[in-house]
């Protein structure tokens, strides 16, 4: 480090650890205001630090499925801790950037490379069901796309959703907000220069 400072002019130096010290505090703000540590868990109220996945969240929290699964188990895959990480980690950049250039879609639906996790997961949590007593079979999406059978979504349409299917069929959805990152002293500070 010393050699490195050695080698940049004196005059730069001090420009340079107050542009490193502007850009860490930014960072450092960017997580904790958009609580990215909550990411790391399994918590289904994470989900809900987007208000568009609201009426997405009460349909499941009113639904059968409540009771025995979280939202990691149907939309993540299961088969390793890394990818179910990294397809984590790739949903939430996709749905940051979406949700942050207001690009959002009226009516949210799963991509196709995550339909075939759904499917996954609802094989992989119902094969006693599908093998011992109504014998379905099991197919895979992609089996589906082709006319091999039928997703399970195109039987069990309200599962676990209902017919939740935008933000705006769902005018009266509420969900308990998030608690707010901004610290109390920081809001009584703001709160007096209102008043004044």
């Amino acid at each position: 480090m010393k050699k490195f400072l050695n080698t940049i002019p004196r005059a730069f130096v001090i420009p340079l650890f107050l542009i490193g010290g502007v850009l860490s505090g930014l960072g450092g703000y960017t997580v904790y205001m958009s609580r990215a540590h909550s990411y790391l868990s399994d918590e289904p109220t994470t989900c809900i630090n987007c208000h568009i996945m609201v009426p997405y969240y009460k349909s499941w929290e009113n639904s059968s499925h409540a009771i025995w699964t979280k939202c990691y188990d149907c939309h993540l895959p299961h088969n390793n801790v890394i990818s179910t990480y990294a397809y984590k980690a790739m949903d939430g950049m996709y749905h940051s950037a979406v949700f942050t250039m207001r690009a959002e879609p009226q009516s949210i639906r799963a991509r196709d490379s995550r339909k075939n996790i759904i499917m996954e997961n609802c094989i992989r949590c119902h094969t006693q069901l599908n093998t011992e007593f109504v014998n379905t079979g099991m197919i895979s999406y992609a089996q589906s796309t082709k006319g091999d059978g039928k997703a399970c979504w195109d039987c069990h349409r309200g599962v676990p959703h209902t017919t939740i299917n935008s933000l705006s069929s769902t005018p009266s959805a509420v969900a308990p907000l998030p608690k707010s990152p901004v610290p109390e002293w920081l809001k009584n500070v703001m709160d007096r220069s209102k008043t004044k």
